[in-house]
């Protein structure tokens, strides 16, 4: 792969940004979809939700953990894994306070 430049551009549009490329797999959007609507934290079953191997669960839950969208804890074998409430708070703040200020120009 390439090297992105990301030098010249706000601190909070590079960070949006790289979790906007992480939310860009169905995969990764669905195990935090599936966390966002559980009542409590997952421990390990994500692989009966998804209709993907283990390692491959894991690897998606890693970038999830990477840009700070989910936290994990481990407990004797187990992991569990929550969504990061105040990263998603961020995420949410950015999009509600920046995207509601466009509206459609007309063109042509």
């Amino acid at each position: 792969m390439g090297i992105t430049k990301t030098e010249g551009f706000d601190t909070e549009v590079t960070e949006m940004s790289d979790i906007l490329k992480v939310l860009g797999h169905p995969a990764r959007l669905s195990i935090l979809l599936h966390l966002i609507n559980a009542p409590q934290c997952i421990n390990g079953d994500l692989v009966g939700v998804l209709p993907l191997a283990q390692s491959t669960v894991s690897r998606h839950l890693n970038e999830l953990k990477r840009v700070g969208l989910i936290k994990g804890s481990i407990s004797g074998n187990n992991v569990s894994y929550c969504v990061n409430e105040e990263l998603w708070e961020k995420v949410s703040l950015f999009f509600s306070s920046n995207l509601n200020q466009l509206s459609p120009k007309k063109c042509c």
